[in-house]
């Protein structure tokens, strides 16, 4: 019994978790953030699938000027980020502080997870994807 429980909630860590990997960090200003999530499971990002270590880049200067302020990139660790694979305005939503980055994953009819929503560590803002 006591396995079957453990071996529950250690499923239910890794479908939410999603992410095995994460750091972050912000740049001199502190205007802009960024993480390394590594994603174990194929993940609906806007309109792309993404799969394996992923560099998120949040800038606040593009966003106060209406641009497109998260960018998603590959990441190759030892190697750093590779080519843009997304890129989008957020939607920000005011969120407690967390110490890790944390991910919001929903469940699509199709059966592929989305990642709804992301928060980097230390940030007091959570920021929504977009669906289109």
């Amino acid at each position: 019994m006591k396995t079957r429980i453990i071996v529950g909630v250690l499923l239910l860590i890794a479908v939410l978790g999603v992410g095995t990997y994460t750091s972050r960090a912000g740049d001199v200003a502190g205007r802009r953030q960024w993480t390394i999530v590594n994603f174990v499971e194929p993940v609906q990002v806007k309109d792309q699938i993404l799969m394996g270590p992923v560099l998120i880049v949040h800038d606040d200067d593009k966003m106060s000027r209406g641009e497109a302020c998260t960018t998603f990139y590959r990441f190759e660790p030892g190697k750093g980020p590779k080519e843009e694979l997304v890129s989008f305005h957020c939607k920000p939503v005011p969120r407690a502080a967390v110490a890790q980055t944390t991910l919001s994953v929903v469940e699509t009819s199709a059966g592929c997870k989305r990642l709804a929503e992301y928060q980097i560590g230390g940030d007091s803002e959570a920021h929504g994807i977009p669906t289109k």
